[in-house]
């Protein structure tokens, strides 16, 4: 099938399990992607995310264009070739990024000029740049450029902010018209935390063909409750028949509800930054391996998981690891909590397959609703 198909194959309630197709490969949905923000998933290399059962992975638009370089990767072969990934990839705009420098850039109609977190050097990212730079990296999904809006943003702000990302998005769209190639572009619902505003801006979105559709803006600074209000009001009124993807969330019982409102792909650095952190995700519930109960503690991280570090290690040496700075803590945590991420969306997707999805997300808030 061509790169774009996206088929629906089971639902249970609003979740939904089905196929995103794209140039490097077929994406079951429910999905978790882990972030490779510079070219890398940290501590681990492809072939770790290919024995963990990764399908995709991010690489950040930003972070690549400032260094080495998006021109010197298209040169190169693209992103693939450079970090030897033969399965999809998707980016950022790398709005996100650039609006956080929220004392390095300015803001106009025609894009953003910012400083380079790096050395201080002057760009701009317009929405026809944006673009561009996704293309030379020749990513399976791009991104628009978005404005995402500050937590306690107030109304006007927002709606004018969500019109011009709007307006941002026609000029992607244009920049790549749809069937140009085999790289794919999703739209990015913004609209801050009022619930008519994120509706006007899926009406908007829709009406320029993307081949998937985001929400962005949440995990901002909200607090649970208000990030779970617009989520479930604002996936449904995403197309039913394209691919939902909520960007930047979450934790395991985030990434659950966000299936149970019907969304299909995830991302998030919270498995991959917290394993650097000593805080590590199981069966049980979250794991401070820092903790001195650990120290004498034979046996594995998880008795539920099989990866690499379950299989072969025990608490007490990975406390020790962490304790010492040893590299290896970094890789044998980053494995086990990618590892535990991934199981939790294919459980999901066989959940939905046997139409027992709302037992299964039971268990999560049973474990991580405290």
């Amino acid at each position: 099938m061509k790169p774009g198909t996206f088929t629906i194959h089971h639902t249970d309630g609003a979740s939904r399990a089905g196929e995103l197709h794209t140039a490097h490969g077929v994406i079951p949905t429910p999905i978790f992607m882990p972030v490779g923000t510079q070219g890398t998933v940290k501590a681990v290399c492809p072939e770790d995310l290919k024995n963990l059962g990764a399908r995709i992975i991010l690489g950040n638009t930003y972070h690549l264009c400032m260094r080495p370089g998006d021109e010197m990767i298209a040169r190169r072969g693209g992103l693939h070739k450079f970090m030897n990934w033969d399965r999809p990839i998707l980016t950022d705009s790398g709005g996100f990024q650039v609006f956080s420098l929220s004392g390095l850039r300015k803001l106009t109609e025609d894009g953003v000029a910012f400083s380079s977190h790096l050395d201080g050097s002057k760009h701009f990212f317009s929405p026809e740049k944006a673009i561009s730079i996704q293309r030379n990296l020749g990513s399976d999904i791009m991104m628009v450029l978005d404005e995402c809006v500050p937590y306690g943003a107030d109304y006007d702000y927002t709606k004018k902010s969500l019109g011009l990302t709007t307006r941002w998005a026609e000029r992607c769209r244009k920049a790549y018209p749809q069937g140009s190639g085999g790289q794919l572009l999703f739209g990015i619902g913004q609209g801050g935390f009022f619930r008519d505003l994120r509706e006007e801006s899926i009406r908007q979105l829709i009406d320029i063909p993307f081949d998937g559709y985001a929400l962005g803006g949440l995990s901002v600074g909200e607090s649970k409750p208000e990030m779970m209000d617009i989520l479930y009001h604002s996936a449904p009124l995403l197309p039913a028949d394209k691919p939902r993807y909520l960007m930047g969330v979450g934790t395991p019982l985030d990434i659950i509800r966000g299936i149970d409102a019907g969304i299909d792909m995830f991302d998030c650095v919270l498995p991959t930054r917290n394993a650097r952190n000593g805080t590590l995700f199981t069966s049980l519930g979250k794991v401070n391996i820092k903790r001195a109960e650990y120290t004498e503690d034979d046996g594995p991280l998880d008795p539920e998981c099989s990866c690499y570090t379950c299989r072969n290690f025990s608490r007490a040496y990975l406390r020790h690891l962490y304790q010492a700075q040893e590299i290896l803590s970094y890789r044998l945590n980053t494995i086990h909590n990618l590892a535990y991420f991934l199981q939790v969306v294919t459980g999901a997707r066989k959940a939905i397959e046997d139409g027992t999805f709302q037992a299964y997300k039971a268990r999560f808030e049973n474990i991580y609703d405290t």
